[in-house]
């Protein structure tokens, strides 16, 4: 039996498609489709139904990929156990980042993990919480870094760090701190789009303290911190962001940070990742040591 033919199953079944397989692991959607030929040959029975353009399991196929798992899992340990120099193994990671994490935490955590695994290449996209964890359960990504959970039994979530969100002004703005959040709604507003974790944070906040979108002045929606900072330094509107990423900026760049008033609301940087999904060698070492690697 091919250990890679497996593998090629897993991803199959993992993205429902030949054709998204394939692309995972850069084979020609042919090439995939002979293998699978092969392994249905090999034991006689179908893997898949193709229903629509998605490609089903059959019974026979839901128990091989019980035991691809398992077999590809085994096949890692060994690895694991037989590699006398950890520091020469290869491989590629994908990882699903929303936006805080993927322009200040995702740098300093590779950069932590190549000095014992220096070959491994790293492949981030970066998007809304929302939109990376839907990366994470349709298995175009190894595993994500987002600022909020979403209720799905295959998502697996690891807590890596702890932050608050703080107001932010520009340097022509003074405020006493804490700030009272009936005193924001005066001025003009930058949001953060609404999948974003920091967002649904603040609707939460808003929603507490009987705020609704009318009152406020908002005057810009963005995905970018660096976009939302621009905004903010120019003196076009103030805006509620990650402390992460506000404490980046506010050595050199023309902005303050303030403490909001009754805003006790503190929010977890998660990884996640799919519990159906075949990992591979590095990219399990990475969700084993990502707490340590902030």
């Amino acid at each position: 039996m091919d250990l890679h033919q497996l593998y090629i199953f897993t991803k199959v079944v993992e993205h429902r498609s030949f054709s998204k397989a394939a692309e995972h692991v850069y084979l020609s959607q042919s090439t995939v489709s002979s293998h699978i030929h092969s392994l249905e040959k090999m034991f006689n029975v179908t893997l898949f139904d193709r229903v629509g353009r998605e490609s089903v399991l059959t019974p026979h196929g839901e128990r091989l990929y019980e035991w691809a798992l398992k077999l590809l899992e085994l096949k890692d340990q060994a690895l694991l156990d037989l590699s006398q120099d950890m520091t020469e193994l290869k491989g590629n990671i994908r990882i699903a980042a929303s936006s805080v994490p993927g322009q200040f935490m995702i740098p300093k955590m590779v950069k932590q993990f190549r000095k014992s695994f220096p070959h491994v290449i790293f492949y981030i996209n970066q998007s809304s919480s929302k939109n990376a964890a839907e990366k994470v359960l349709n298995g175009s990504v190894d595993f994500g870094i987002i600022g909020e959970k979403y209720d799905n039994d295959k998502l697996q979530y690891i807590p890596l760090i702890k932050e608050k969100l703080v107001l932010v002004s520009s340097d022509e703005l003074e405020f006493k701190s804490p700030v009272n959040i009936d005193e924001l709604v005066k001025y003009p507003f930058v949001m953060r789009h609404s999948d974003s974790g920091t967002n649904a944070l603040l609707e939460r906040f808003f929603k507490e303290n009987r705020i609704s979108h009318d009152q406020l002045n908002t005057i810009a929606y963005t995905d970018s911190s660096q976009s939302l900072l621009q905004f903010v330094k120019e003196g076009i509107g103030i805006s509620i962001m990650s402390e992460i990423a506000a404490r980046e900026y506010s050595g050199s760049e023309k902005i303050r940070l303030y403490d909001i008033e009754h805003f006790d609301h503190e929010r977890y940087f998660y990884l996640v990742y799919n519990i159906n999904r075949t990992q591979s060698i590095v990219s399990n070492k990475f969700i084993e040591e990502a707490k340590n690697l902030i």
